[in-house]
């Protein structure tokens, strides 16, 4: 008994230590961190200055050492000379470790300490900033703990040209205000539409008449019509009712379609059923904005004649869920949004270096480890924390994924509204989710001493040496293309995503494998690499191995009945030129049906003819155009404006204004917004006409670094979506073909008129309650001093403006904008949607008087 309780006594005092040693020194809910912009062009160069402060709000010490500050943060950091206490060290990455030096002596309570520090590149929105932090005791290196008082201090930089709200006022100058009546009443614009006297009553009376391959299409029809009306519409009825939406065959081309509207009867006539879809969403389009916010017993719809066929076959959007997991709900609201727009292609982006989103059944470590990020200091069991994911697993929007359930459900909604997913698989850069994930694999069957089965999936050289880093910083994201298990990985991975689509009866033609920024200095030091190198004679270097890789996997696609899609870089190949090194349409693989996505066509960067390029040389190409087509990017250069601006600003004009043929006629600004000379357009490849029959459509890009919820996503979409899909589906417009630079600008201010009244007056309204409701972006309002008075207008003519004279923030009560204003002084104004929801203020000082 008396040796038990000896143990027992032991036992409790290990716990005791056990407890002692891993329970925080500090509570880091009282521990403040500030973060605040000093100055951009630091010492007149292309560097950042800001300063982070540590405040103890405690009634403890916080210890001098034995922890360590974990954050997000993409840029290259250098304290500066009198910053002595803490040194910054990047992990991976976009993750940085911040530690004490032995300069640092504590912080008693309310005592705060300063860090500053340099940063290559500028900070011109708080997207840019430090974020997800995170504190780690020495005592217990596996645990994080978010810091939860986190304090941006907002942006303000006068060495920045900021746009300004006279800069805003002048923009919207030659925006006309169109009444409601005389706007197009389909959007997008169709190809022939004519106004017929009466109207035909959409009420419980009405029933839907299909031909029988359209059952599916008339099904949908008969949901969508019960969200407006208080009413089931039956399909194919014995009953006469009278009235009728008839759905009908007829020989015309595979997306077109004919809208015929009658006192008595609604004909959509289409030779497919991608047609007779696309008439649907017109003859939705023809309902009120306000239909979806509520049922009604009965909505009249003008009588009318249509037909519409869209201008290219690929309309697309690119939606990355990797970098920050969105919901299974969220993707349905999406293909909802763009299956009204006549949108069809769906390009899934769920893998990446910081995720990987689809369950692999066989391969359950995709998700396991790859579907979730926290505080890890190996990454063996979980990814690590990125994009302000903070310490924990399991947190939204830094883990998730779906199952194979919820991805066949996505496949079967898309299909049901005409979209095809084309699925996105990053490789062999981008690939840190998948590699760490299959070192989990390898791990596993590594210890049940079952080797074969361990490197059947393996993806990296265990003694590759090689040195690099990515363009988002991490060191250890490449797959190693000589290895035979990597294809094993690729095969098993399509394989299953293909048996998913064959279960949700999807269709499938291609599958995007990514093939953008590999690092220089990939597979140098890798034994494998090199030996496969060395026993080919046709190879001569690691470059080579980049060919290698895409000969393989069209190889393996083909004989699955699929074309290979990649990044514009799948179709490049390095030469020597005038003893440099550039990059040229690589004439291997263009006879092959590779499908290239051109993205890198940044204004001011050399390669604005890329996209061009890769047409001529027989390459078919999906314009997805930095210049114009990033919706991830910022409307604009305001510093509460969320969004990367690494490639400049994208605001809703700039895919309005787009011209898939020649859009060096309408571009007007570089990727750091400056006006551009058409001069820099010389010499540069021209679009033949060859190079346009490869051009299937054009694709909007939403890539998720700074997608951390919904309301960003929202924002950052709407209204941009909208400007593709008019552009996708419009025939080329009248401004875009006109030479004469003056006649092409009155047609331009025309439309671009006409587009945005549509949105503020009609589409914008309709997107407030559609599929649930988007929180679309509303536009800010512009305002000028003249003669001592403050003129305002806005970018999209609907919304109604409102101002306050008090300093206060405006409110759906406060004064609406009518007429100049006269009132002297801080002067706040702001946009409101139908439903009072508020847009960015604006603030100008009128102290001028009257001349």
């Amino acid at each position: 008994m008396i040796r038990f309780l000896i143990i027992l006594f032991l036992v409790f005092l290990n716990a005791i230590s056990a407890y002692s040693q891993n329970r925080p020194l500090f509570d880091e809910n009282k521990l403040q961190i500030n973060w605040e912009l000093t100055t951009n062009n630091y010492n007149k160069e292309n560097k950042v200055l800001t300063s982070l402060k540590l405040t103890n709000t405690g009634k403890t010490f916080y210890p001098a050492s034995g922890w360590a500050i974990y954050f997000n943060y993409s840029r290259k950091t250098t304290p500066t000379s009198n910053s002595k206490d803490f040194v910054i060290t990047h992990v991976n990455g976009d993750i940085s470790q911040l530690k004490p030096t032995q300069s640092f002596k504590g912080l008693n309570p309310n005592q705060s300490v300063d860090f500053s520090f340099i940063s290559n590149g500028k900070i011109l929105n708080l997207s840019y900033s430090p974020a997800g932090f995170y504190l780690v005791w020495d005592t217990n290196p596996e645990k994080g703990y978010a810091i939860k008082n986190y304090i941006l201090k907002p942006i303000v930089d006068a060495t920045v040209n900021f746009i300004t709200a006279e800069t805003t006022y002048n923009n919207n100058k030659v925006i006309e205000d169109i009444s409601i009546e005389n706007l197009p009443k389909i959007f997008p614009s169709p190809k022939f539409f004519k106004d017929i006297p009466g109207k035909f009553v959409l009420d419980k009376n009405v029933n839907i008449q299909s031909d029988s391959e359209f059952s599916s299409e008339a099904n949908y029809l008969s949901n969508e019509l019960s969200k407006v009306i208080e009413e089931y519409f039956e399909v194919n009825s014995t009953v006469n009712s009278g009235k009728r939406i008839i759905l009908k065959k007829a020989d015309l081309k595979n997306e077109e379609y004919n809208l015929d509207i009658q006192s008595d009867k609604i004909e959509i006539s289409a030779s497919t059923g991608n047609g007779i879809f696309y008439g649907i969403q017109s003859l939705k389009s023809l309902l009120p904005s306000e239909s979806w916010k509520e049922k009604a017993l009965s909505i009249a719809i003008a009588n009318c004649e249509v037909k519409d066929e869209p201008r290219f076959e690929y309309r697309g959007l690119m939606f990355d869920v990797a970098r920050n997991f969105q919901t299974k709900e969220t993707i349905f609201k999406m293909l909802d949004a763009m299956s009204f727009y006549k949108m069809n292609r769906f390009h899934f982006h769920f893998s990446d270096d910081e995720g990987w989103r689809i369950e692999i059944p066989s391969l359950p470590e995709l998700t396991e480890v790859g579907g979730k990020r926290g505080h890890t200091t190996d990454s063996n069991s979980f990814l690590p924390s990125s994009y302000a994911s903070g310490p924990d697993t399991g947190t939204y929007p830094g883990s998730g994924f779906y199952s194979k359930q919820d991805f066949i459900e996505i496949l079967k909604y898309a299909t049901e509204r005409h979209i095809q997913v084309i699925p996105e698989i990053e490789s062999p850069g981008h690939s840190r989710a998948a590699i760490k994930a299959m070192d989990s694999r390898y791990r596993k069957f590594m210890k049940q001493g079952n080797q074969p089965e361990a490197e059947r999936y393996l993806l990296r050289d265990l003694n590759e040496k090689s040195v690099y880093s990515s363009a988002q910083g991490w060191t250890d994201n490449v797959m190693c293309v000589a290895l035979p298990s990597t294809y094993n990985f690729m095969e098993k991975v399509i394989d299953e995503l293909l048996a998913m689509y064959k279960y949700a009866d999807a269709p499938i033609s291609t599958i995007h494998i990514g093939g953008d920024e590999v690092p220089k200095g990939t597979w140098k030091l890798s034994p494998i690499s090199n030996k496969l190198i060395a026993e080919d004679d046709n190879f001569n270097s690691t470059d080579d191995l980049w060919v290698y890789y895409f000969d393989n996997m069209e190889k393996l696609l083909s004989k699955r009945g699929l074309t290979l899609s990649g990044w514009e870089e799948i179709a490049m190949q390095k030469t020597v030129l005038g003893g440099k090194i550039k990059h040229i349409p690589n004439p291997d693989f263009a006879n092959k049906g590779f499908r290239t996505y051109v993205w890198n066509n940044g204004i001011g960067w050399g390669d604005e003819d890329l996209p061009y390029r890769l047409a001529n040389a027989g390459y078919k190409v999906v314009l997805s155009s930095v210049s114009n087509l990033y919706f991830d990017l910022a409307y604009e250069k305001a510093a509460d404006e969320p969004g990367s601006i690494w490639a400049g600003y994208i605001d809703t004009e700039k895919p309005f204004y787009f011209i898939p043929f020649d859009y060096y006629k309408n571009t007007k600004e570089d990727t750091n917004g400056n006006p551009i000379e058409k001069s820099l357009f010389d010499g540069k490849e021209r679009l033949t006409d060859v190079g346009k029959s490869n051009i299937l459509g054009i694709q909007g890009q939403m890539f998720g670094e700074n997608v951390r919820n919904t309301e960003i996503l929202e924002y950052l979409l709407f209204p941009k979506l909208l400007a593709l899909a008019e552009r996708a589906w419009v025939q080329n417009p009248d401004w875009a073909m006109e030479k004469d630079s003056e006649k092409s600008s009155i047609f331009y201010n025309k439309d671009w008129s006409t587009f945005v009244n549509v949105l503020g007056k009609k589409e914008l309204p309709r997107l407030e309650y559609y599929s649930g409701g988007f929180k679309y972006r509303i536009p800010p309002v512009g305002a000028i001093i003249d003669a001592g008075k403050i003129n305002a207008n806005i970018q999209q003519p609907g919304f109604v403006i409102r101002y306050t004279t008090d300093s206060s923030e405006p409110t759906i009560n406060s004064e609406i904008y009518t007429k100049p204003i006269e009132d002297k002084g801080k002067i706040i104004l702001a946009a409101f949607s139908k439903n009072g929801r508020k847009g960015k203020s604006t603030i100008i000082e009128n102290n001028e008087r009257p001349q």
